[in-house]
């Protein structure tokens, strides 16, 4: 059983992965294309951090949250591969839009991995409800 304040830690990282895809979605009608990319990876960041809270995970960074993602919940099978690849990749993209020099992120990029980062989210906050 998970304790209150962990319970309502993770809790707060999922509304705040739905609230940063609601950030997402108004900065793509402004097309503000590289902050729609870290805002979706936020919000799966978010999501993945909630989870990885509940089995009482640990990690000091992005690149072992996105690793520590793959090795309990991917490897595992409890998520499908599709799921890491995808938070892999919004991780790379944050990266390269955010500390990139001279590079700008596209339309094309940013509006198909919306839904995809929606249902990634979902399917952790669905993952968590069973815990």
């Amino acid at each position: 059983m998970i304790d209150n304040n962990r319970s309502d830690y993770i809790n707060y990282r999922i509304e705040r992965a739905f609230e940063t895809l609601e950030e997402a979605e108004i900065l793509a009608k402004n097309e503000k294309w590289n902050a729609v990319i870290n805002r979706l990876y936020y919000a799966s960041f978010y999501a993945v951090t909630a989870i990885l809270i509940s089995k009482e995970i640990e990690t000091k960074s992005h690149d072992g949250v996105r690793i520590k993602f793959g090795q309990e919940f991917i490897r595992t099978g409890i998520f499908d591969k599709e799921m890491g690849r995808h938070f892999s990749k919004l991780f790379d993209l944050r990266t390269k839009g955010g500390y990139g020099d001279l590079f700008d992120h596209s339309q094309e990029t940013a509006l198909p991995l919306i839904d995809p980062t929606r249902e990634f989210v979902e399917a952790i906050r669905q993952n968590l409800s069973i815990l």
